[in-house]
């Protein structure tokens, strides 16, 4: 069921709908370069590793590391109750593809960098926003 948003939602392109539809069956996808396989994220023309314009979507476990974490506590829009939190995420699959996100399911008080995460989706509209929590027994492994 698509929820009603109340900030802004990303506009869907060619280049970029895969990713904000990926979520529809609970997968998240990357562009993947099919000739040195490096994941390009945000999506781009032309790979930043080898320059090649040869690319696929790709399937990725949905599963990361917390690399840095920001609770706001201050309104900083007026339909965004405080406080949230917005993180970077780090893709397991490739060091450096890092995704800016929110992190649910978690108090903000147990969020440690390093914490293993897994991707869950919010629906809304035409878009699947990946938002990450953490993976089975992570809050109690980080001494919290």
């Amino acid at each position: 069921m698509s929820k009603t948003f109340k900030r802004p939602l990303p506009q869907l392109t060619d280049s970029n709908r895969f990713f904000w539809t990926s979520g529809e069956d609970g997968k998240l996808r990357f562009l993947r370069c099919d000739d040195c396989s490096n994941l390009i994220h945000p999506p781009a023309p032309v790979c930043d590793k080898c320059l090649s314009r040869e690319q696929s979507v790709s399937e990725v476990s949905g599963r990361a590391t917390l690399a840095a974490v920001t609770v706001n506590h201050q309104m900083w829009m007026p339909m965004i109750e405080p406080p949230y939190v917005i993180a970077l995420v780090e893709i397991e699959e490739q060091p450096g593809v890092r995704l800016t996100t929110n992190i649910v399911e978690c108090d903000e008080d147990d969020l440690a960098i390093g914490m293993p995460l897994e991707v869950t989706f919010e629906h809304y509209e035409d878009v699947y926003l990946p938002v990450f929590r953490p993976r089975e027994g992570a809050v109690n492994a980080s001494g919290r």
